[in-house]
């Protein structure tokens, strides 16, 4: 628990021991949720030696394993995202834990690689998860601490992939035999049935007293103006590019999991679910827009797109940068075995306990644009600095080298994260999940650049994208006064966010 993050006293410190307070313990109670979410989706990344042996997989059907794990996060984070604006985080996270478990059970006791990879393919449903704490935190912190409270919840549960990593292999060796490494994921499925439960009883949407504020209108997106309309069926299209690439990846052309037809079928499906979303889009906005939108219901959807840029290039950069950190090690410098490579990379994941907190408590404490600003302009950086990266290079700085640029990447999305729940409280959820979505296009779009390219060109290209990110968010406006929410009946209130 370090730095001022964790302040335990005024301004926008929190002190995460006062359990009387009910926000602290909803807040360890959410963090821990996300936290089993990311444990049970990357719950298989420790143990893919024994998996590949016991189901006798080649290498390719490895890859699209890893590939199917991400797929089907971006539209699932979206979908969610309106879910629970609607239903509310208390219901949504317990459904999503109890899902989730059953389908981490059935990956563990596949028989066949078709089903294994069904299951990996259905439990990129557990991604969303981040989303409904973001809206749930939100509801429950004061403008001034919520940037620090979201990363908390951020940084603490994103943990849970390095602490998969720590306790699988060991828990499966406890169990033993060739079953062992299904009966240590299957744990995992157990454990977060018994969350769900135990989440559902104690969670609350908002503290007592305060309204839980709703859309207008399910099915997409609402916004304020015409020209917002037009960005957001813009912002929609490289969602499902991402998702057209990743039918490429896991082509012959990629993985070889289907044949060239089948991604041309794929392709076909994704125009098609585009266009009927594009026409469900137009047709609630429309409407919506014709009617005049009331002073109280407008919000500013530039704020929306520059967040979703900044995610692009801080989280995607760091899913697509753990995904390739222990190879690149293991190429570039000589003498390191596996094992010791594994752990110097892990040291970029391991940043996020507090890099992701203190991003949170920059943006709350000097104002959430310069946070914005500073730390994006540190992961460009940082990138640069790690394309410069050789075998000449002394190995304890070159770790310190990529310690630095996930300091500022993960940082830079806690400072998103700050953000989003002060933009329209009752689509705190959509904006999240569309920003959370943005991040796993990104990370998709990354190491499909890595297919093409160097190391040295993979870290210059996320630096220059970065620089991209850096001009959006010169653009932003800093969250002030007070928006405006409109109760189901019909009650204006005014929420403060700066």
């Amino acid at each position: 628990m370090a730095g001022p993050a964790l302040a335990t006293h005024s301004g926008s410190g929190l002190n995460l021991l006062n359990f009387a307070e009910q926000k602290i313990k909803m807040l360890h109670l959410t963090w821990f949720a996300f936290f089993l979410t990311f444990v049970i989706w990357f719950a298989h990344a420790p143990l893919l030696i024994h998996i590949k042996q016991a189901l006798a997989l080649t290498d390719a059907q490895i890859k699209a394993l890893l590939i199917l794990n991400v797929a089907i996060t971006i539209p699932a984070r979206i979908v969610v995202g309106m879910l629970v604006d609607r239903y509310g985080p208390r219901i949504m996270y317990s459904l999503l834990l109890f899902i989730s478990a059953l389908l981490c059970i059935g990956f563990a006791f596949a028989q066949t690689y078709d089903a294994l990879a069904l299951f990996r393919f259905l439990l990129g449903f557990v991604g969303a998860g981040f989303v409904v704490g973001i809206r749930l935190v939100g509801e429950w912190f004061p403008h001034h601490q919520v940037g620090t409270a979201e990363g908390i919840y951020g940084g603490w549960g994103n943990f849970g992939s390095a602490a998969a990593a720590m306790t699988l292999p060991a828990l499966a060796l406890a169990f033993g035999g060739a079953d062992g490494w299904r009966y240590a994921i299957g744990t995992v499925g157990v454990i977060s049935a018994v969350y769900a439960l135990v989440f559902y009883k104690f969670a609350r949407n908002t503290p007592k007293g305060s309204v839980y504020f709703k859309p207008k209108k399910t099915g997409a997106m609402l916004v304020s103006s015409w020209g917002a309309l037009w960005g957001l069926m813009l912002m929609n299209i490289p969602m499902h590019l991402a998702l057209a690439m990743l039918a490429w990846r896991l082509s012959p052309a990629g993985v070889n999991l289907f044949s060239t037809d089948m991604m041309y079928v794929l392709w076909g499906v994704l125009l098609l679910l585009f266009i009927v979303q594009t026409q469900q889009t137009w047709h609630i906005n429309a409407d919506h827009l014709r009617a005049g939108v009331p002073e109280a219901d407008k919000y500013s959807f530039k704020q929306v797109g520059i967040l979703n840029i900044a995610y692009f290039a801080t989280f995607g950069s760091e899913l697509a940068v753990v995904s390739m950190l222990p190879l690149y090690f293991l190429e570039t410098f000589e003498g390191l075995s596996a094992v010791k490579a594994g752990l110097l990379a892990s040291g970029f994941a391991f940043m996020n306990l507090v890099s992701r907190p203190m991003g949170g408590w920059f943006s709350d404490k000097f104002g959430r644009r310069k946070s914005m600003l500073i730390l994006i302009g540190g992961l460009a950086a940082g990138y640069f600095l790690m394309g410069l990266m050789d075998s000449h290079w002394w190995i304890p700085l070159a770790v310190l080298a990529t310690m630095a640029c996930s300091f500022f990447v993960q940082a830079g999305e806690g400072a998103v994260f700050a953000i989003v729940p002060l933009i329209k409280r009752s689509m705190t959820g959509q904006i999240a999940g569309m920003a959370g979505a943005y991040g796993n296009v990104g990370a998709v779009v990354y190491l499909t650049v890595l297919s093409y390219v160097s190391y040295s060109m993979f870290f210059y290209v996320i630096a220059a994208s970065a620089l991209v990110g850096l001009v959006a968010v010169m653009f932003l406006d800093d969250p002030k006064g007070h928006i405006t929410e409109v109760g189901e009946d019909g009650t204006v209130h005014r929420i403060n966010v700066g």
